[in-house]
């Protein structure tokens, strides 16, 4: 059985833009929907630039809100570039990855993520 792998924006992007993150507690900032079903896979790429005056702590919420277990928390610091925050994790079943910071707007997430069919 082949796979079909191709690359797309985040759906929490418009027009492959950043995406700023406006919540600063759960269910936080939608940054990507996962694709429906459970046979294909998004593998989802995450990097945050902070564009603060300190360091921010960023929380990912993967997949679900209530279960901390998959969730990046993460501190990003200040004027430092794109920053890596996920490197390619798995998702489906059309669950999201919303995203909150201990400070609104002032960090702004890009990506991508590989729709595995």
């Amino acid at each position: 059985m082949s796979q079909v792998v191709t690359k797309n924006k985040l759906s929490g992007s418009t027009n492959g833009k950043g995406i700023k993150v406006v919540a600063t507690s759960t269910i936080g900032t939608t940054i990507h929907t996962a694709v429906a079903g459970t046979s294909s896979f998004d593998e989802v790429w995450l990097y945050a630039y902070n564009g603060h005056t300190a360091d921010v702590v960023l929380t990912i919420e993967w997949g679900e809100a209530t279960v901390p277990d998959g969730n990046i928390v993460i501190t990003v610091p200040f004027k430092s570039g794109r920053f890596l925050i996920a490197d390619g994790r798995l998702l489906n079943n059309g669950l999201l990855v919303t995203a909150f910071a201990a400070t609104a707007n002032v960090i702004v997430i890009d990506g991508f993520c590989n729709s595995i069919v």
